[in-house]
């Protein structure tokens, strides 16, 4: 393991979406992209934030199988170490092998090796036919405060945001995988799910082409949004890292003004 770099006086977490292009069905190459972004992140960055299927890429067939990943498998341990040398929290996602089942998987790696796992309860069209929706929601102490994890079409379910506001998270990290021609809808919802928590919401999109099945485009178009429902930075379609700093202060002046969601009378 590599020396952990030396970190500059930020007082703001500062975040990473590391946007990019995925191999299907390929983790060799897609763990190595990871690792390769970890290895180059911004050294503000507290947190790197992946896209949905980061680490495994995803088509609808039996593929798939061979793509799945283990939790305690040789390609967690390997992001989690690039994670660790590079002192930084990464969440990436992958099809998790469960053994009697698959998962759409994200796992939270923080730098000190503890790992914390979402699987994605709300499934989307055919990801229905090869994989099984989790059923428990997951909220995780980040730099940022209080996170919940969503990943991508979850975003349309209104109760799982009010769900995560009811559990007083500060944050959400949402990582896609959104089809280009349907791009604002996810700007759309990404921007909703702040201002109804009032909370950061950072989401952080597949970008490129699909390399097995269907043809198809990823939209890309990583976002960090305030928690007035304002957009404070995004990217378009390039693979590269958007990062910003978090300031909890931007969060604690909206919620002095509209309050806080999950404080007010019920």
């Amino acid at each position: 393991m590599s020396a952990r770099r030396l970190r500059p006086d930020v007082s703001d977490p500062t975040v990473a979406a590391c946007q990019c292009a995925l191999a299907d069905c390929d983790p060799a190459a897609n763990v190595a992209t990871v690792r390769a972004r970890l290895a180059g992140l911004d050294e503000r960055a507290d947190v790197a934030v992946f896209p949905e299927y980061a680490l495994t890429g995803f088509v609808a067939d039996d593929r798939l199988a061979d793509a799945a990943l283990a939790r305690d498998g040789p390609e967690l341990a390997a992001v989690a170490d690039a994670a660790a040398s590079a002192d930084v929290a990464a969440l990436v996602g992958f099809v998790e092998d469960a053994g009697d089942a698959r998962y759409n998987t994200l796992a939270y790696l923080a730098p000190d090796g503890e790992r914390t796992h979402y699987r994605k309860r709300h499934l989307w069209a055919d990801e229905r036919a090869v994989l099984d929706a989790g059923d428990e929601r997951t909220v995780v102490e980040t730099p940022v405060g209080r996170t919940g994890l969503l990943t991508c079409y979850d975003l349309n379910f209104v109760h799982e945001s009010a769900a995560l506001v009811d559990a007083d998270t500060d944050a959400l990290f949402v990582p896609g995988a959104w089809p280009a021609p349907h791009a604002a809808n996810w700007d759309l919802l990404l921007r909703a799910r702040a201002l109804d928590g009032v909370r950061w919401v950072v989401g952080c999109g597949r970008t490129g082409e699909r390399t097995l099945g269907d043809p198809g485009v990823y939209a890309g178009r990583s976002a960090v949004v305030r928690p007035d429902g304002a957009v404070r930075a995004r990217l378009g379609w390039d693979e590269r890292d958007l990062v910003a700093p978090l300031d909890p202060a931007v969060l604690a002046d909206q919620r002095a003004l509209v309050g806080s969601v999950a404080q007010r009378e019920r």
